[in-house]
């Protein structure tokens, strides 16, 4: 996405009195500004990778989806956003303080406006992949703010000039990065051609050491509705026992906590994995913490 201009919706701007309470509204209807900040990109996050579905499609970006799976997208966030504020269902998408907006979402760098919505308050949301950043923003669909040319469906687009008469709720703001775009191909290619659930988790928590692991990453490469007993299996059989053999531990962030305070690892949440090669001076820790890794493959 380009890089966003300074809002000129500002006092005395002839839209901020009406932008200006409206994103008031969605703030506080949203539980606060700290609220809408950690709520906002980890339901984009989840909205997409629900829709890209790897655990059942294989697939692992945006890119790889079916037009009408991106138009669904769009009406996903539209109604996760509705959920989150409580608001009703008006003429265009839904009622803030009695006024109709539409809402529109993007993750490719612009929004596409239907004539319908000309002269009415859009809320615009946007994923930036590429820079693992996503904003909110509000703006009158004022015609002088549009492009000139349309799109098959008669959709004009925000304009250059458009996008400064837009009014951030946020801007510029952190969201978690896709899992799998963010480790290389080869080795997403591994866990995914490996032949068994099993054998996928083990790929994924040797080839991925010393960073947390979400749940929802583990059943995607797992595919299958067990998998979280694979992770409590210590058999030799099981992924904590082939992976001990190597000289890795797999630790959860709930019962192994302190153990991976002690490592020096990144902290983990309740739900997530860490693995992690032991070192030889790291043999006492685990030790003290119930692991015998002695007899494995410890590293030097």
């Amino acid at each position: 996405m380009k890089t966003l201009p300074v809002s000129q919706v500002i006092s005395g701007h002839i839209d901020f009195p009406l932008l200006s309470g409206l994103a008031g509204e969605i703030i506080r209807l949203a539980g606060g500004e700290s609220e809408l900040r950690s709520w906002f990109p980890k339901m984009l996050r989840s909205a997409v990778d629900d829709v890209v579905d790897t655990a059942n499609t294989r697939r692992r970006s945006y890119g790889e989806l079916e037009k009408t799976e991106k138009t669904y997208l769009g009406t996903r966030v539209e109604i996760l956003v509705r959920g989150k504020l409580r608001l009703p269902k008006g003429r265009l998408d839904f009622l803030v303080a009695g006024r109709d907006v539409d809402m529109k979402f993007t993750i490719t760098g612009n929004w596409m406006i239907p004539s319908e919505a000309l002269g009415h308050v859009c809320l615009v949301a946007a994923l930036d992949e590429q820079n693992s950043r996503c904003h909110l923003g509000i703006f009158v669909a004022r015609p002088e703010y549009l492009t000139g040319g349309v799109n098959r469906d008669g959709k004009k687009s925000v304009s250059s000039f458009g996008f400064s008469q837009i009014l951030w709720l946020l801007k510029n703001e952190p969201v978690e990065e896709n899992f799998w775009r963010s480790i290389p191909a080869e080795l997403v290619d591994e866990v995914f051609n490996a032949a068994t659930g099993n054998d996928r988790i083990v790929s994924l928590f040797r080839g991925v050491l010393d960073r947390p692991v979400g749940r929802r990453v583990v059943e995607e490469a797992a595919a299958q509705k067990d998998f979280m007993r694979r992770l409590r299996a210590d058999k030799s059989r099981g992924t904590r026992g082939r992976l001990l053999a190597e000289g890795i531990v797999l630790l959860n962030g709930t019962y192994d906590a302190a153990l991976i305070s002690d490592l020096g690892l990144p902290h983990c949440g309740q739900s997530e994995f860490i693995s992690h090669r032991v070192q030889s001076h790291e043999v006492a820790v685990c030790a003290r913490h119930g692991w015998n890794v002695a007899a494995f493959d410890v590293a030097p």
